[in-house]
């Protein structure tokens, strides 16, 4: 069974290209990963498909904070 579910986390210190690609760069890959979408303007990062850990971990290899709220 494939993970299709939507996930969006809160990333307030997204600001520009490059964290969209820092981002991008380290969730994209993760297995099960189907889509990874960052929206500067909305400090979001949405993801489709892959797993909640692995997904945070991955943005904080990135280096961004998740807003826990």
């Amino acid at each position: 069974m494939t993970d299709t579910a939507s996930r969006t986390y809160r990333v307030p210190d997204v600001s520009c290209q490059h964290c969209v690609d820092a981002i991008a760069g380290e969730v994209g890959p993760l297995a099960g990963v189907h889509s990874v979408a960052v929206d500067v303007d909305a400090k979001t990062v949405t993801v489709v498909g892959g797993d909640d850990a692995a997904i945070r971990a991955a943005i904080d290899e990135a280096g961004y904070d998740i807003d826990p709220g």
